[in-house]
């Protein structure tokens, strides 16, 4: 699928990553510290914080992703993002915010070690950098995706390319960089959806006609949220059908809320306040933008044609750009496609490099110099770019990977974080117990359940494989908060509880802890 005026989209692409590199520059002279690195200095306004809020979701598998899911299973298989992402933006604002900002944490593993203990921290560490290679290959999948598409480079040149640039700046201006570029880029992304919307919508012949092009390949329903009448969710009915359809809400709902990568952003405001109304804003504005690919990839179903294979349809998006779009302003979209994934790719390779060095070489080393930690969280991040990039390489798809970081979350880490938080009588024996106990009992399911699903998907592999994933993610997320109370209540005396304490060890202050008081 070459452009005939790839030449010009390739320039603005050019541009946006000379934009980036500088930013980059500019953003290493101001840091000077591993707080200055890691969550921007805490000096972050909210028109900052806001648009470096929704930018830790919106690319790869916003755009590209969940358009291409929208063609297949209409917006049954968008649940999981962008609505579920903005729920779990609502959710956090609400629970979660105003506590994690004035314990002044670094990382999520913080709040696990100084709540529960180190050896919580250190396993959920490990688990959570292994969930950002996955988020962070998505989007390397992407990025070598619209290469692909547009000079027909081998996708493994393109995944080269943008895993090399964005490693690069990231390393020399952290979190500084990041929410810079993220500001300019939601800006870029937001007018190019916009616009792409708009022309479509009117070459078309108006709003009418480009809904009456809406269809789906494997949902009957193209608008539906819910399950189908004896269509069930996504081909399944029954109890597995719900159990899919909750966790396509959990995944993303709640399984993003103990993420890094989300927890850094809110940590860098400059203040509670902003903390909690850069979230909801983020949250508005993740609802309004990322509702359109979905209603641009179920109308490419009439506009492009119905009978896309399935690695076609990673490019619905781009196709439907430059179908009806001038090539100037398709130029504009696709290098703000390009930024977009760029700037999710520097937020979870920042998040697992930061968590590695304060969570984990920490642990082992405490006495570790400021400069030491910057200097490791710099090479740290080198190797998480690395190795994210071979296994996009292996595992080259966008939508499904990033969710799966997230379900992986879900199933071990969600029910300590939340309930942890509030709930005086967890404990390290319960954290243990809910983060092993959902983890393992999720794999096991998984393959209790993929016969099932095999014979669901007549026989394809690869989606019964990720319907077994899904599927399996319900009962074990319940599991897990079962494990978590129950283990807690039983071993009270051996593991007595520790309060929640801030960076510095002392209590946090729990009054007004939700976020409805957005006065200072």
């Amino acid at each position: 699928m070459e452009y005939e005026y790839a030449g010009l989209i390739i320039g603005g692409i050019v541009v946006i990553l000379l934009v980036r590199l500088g930013i980059g520059y500019w953003a290493s002279r101001r840091v000077e510290t591993t707080v200055d690195y890691v969550v921007a200095g805490r000096r972050l306004p909210v028109w900052m914080a806001g648009p470096s809020i929704m930018a830790t979701w919106f690319a790869a598998e916003t755009l590209m992703g969940s358009s291409a899911s929208a063609y297949r299973f209409g917006f049954q298989g968008v649940v999981f993002d962008p609505f579920g992402a903005a729920l779990c933006l609502i959710l956090s604002g609400f629970l979660v915010v105003r506590l994690a900002r004035r314990a002044e944490y670094l990382t999520l593993m913080d709040f696990y070690e100084r709540r529960f203990g180190k050896t919580m921290s250190v396993l959920g560490a490990v688990l959570q950098i292994i969930t950002y290679f996955g988020w962070t290959a998505a989007q390397i999948v992407a990025g070598g995706s619209i290469l692909h598409a547009l000079l027909g480079w081998p996708l493994q040149a393109g995944m080269i390319l943008v895993a090399t640039v964005v490693t690069f700046y990231t390393m020399m201006g952290g979190l500084w960089a990041d929410t810079a570029l993220d500001f300019i880029q939601m800006f870029l992304i937001c007018f190019g959806l916009v616009i792409t919307f708009g022309i479509v919508v009117g070459k078309v012949g108006g709003l009418s006609a480009f809904l009456g092009l809406a269809g789906s390949q494997d949902v009957s329903q193209p608008f539906a949220l819910w399950p189908i009448r004896d269509e069930g969710y996504l081909g399944y009915t029954g109890y597995l059908g719900w159990f899919y359809y909750l966790a396509a809400w959990m995944a993303i709902g709640l399984g993003s809320i103990p993420a890094q990568d989300y927890l850094q952003r809110t940590c860098a405001a400059e203040s509670e306040s902003t903390a909690v109304k850069a979230t909801y804003l983020a949250a508005v504005l993740y609802l309004i933008f990322g509702i359109l690919p979905p209603l641009l990839g179920v109308a490419a179903y009439g506009a492009i044609g119905p009978d896309l294979e399935i690695e076609e349809t990673e490019f619905v998006l781009v196709s439907m750009a430059m179908k009806y779009m001038p090539p100037l302003l398709v130029a504009i979209f696709i290098a703000a496609l390009a930024s977009a994934l760029m700037s999710t790719s520097d937020s979870s390779m920042l998040a697992g490099a930061t968590m590695f060095t304060e969570n984990i070489v920490k642990v082992f080393k405490p006495d570790l110099s400021d400069r030491a930690q910057l200097w490791l969280t710099r090479l740290s991040l080198l190797v998480t770019g690395i190795i994210s990039l071979l296994i996009a390489l292996f595992a080259a798809t966008i939508y499904r990977l990033a969710v799966l970081s997230c379900t992986t979350i879900l199933v071990g880490m969600v029910a300590p974080y939340l309930i942890g938080m509030y709930w005086k009588k967890g404990n390290h024996v319960g954290a243990l117990a809910s983060l092993i106990g959902g983890t393992v009992l999720w794999i096991i399911l998984t393959f209790v359940y993929y016969p099932t699903t095999l014979e669901a998907c007549g026989g394809y592999v690869d989606d019964a494989i990720w319907d077994a994933v899904y599927i399996a993610s319900t009962p074990a997320f319940l599991a897990s908060v079962v494990l978590f109370i129950g283990g807690s209540l039983l071993t009270q005396k051996i593991d007595p509880p520790k309060p929640l304490t801030d960076l510095h060890g002392k209590p946090v202050d729990m009054r007004n802890p939700l976020g409805i008081r957005l006065g200072k």
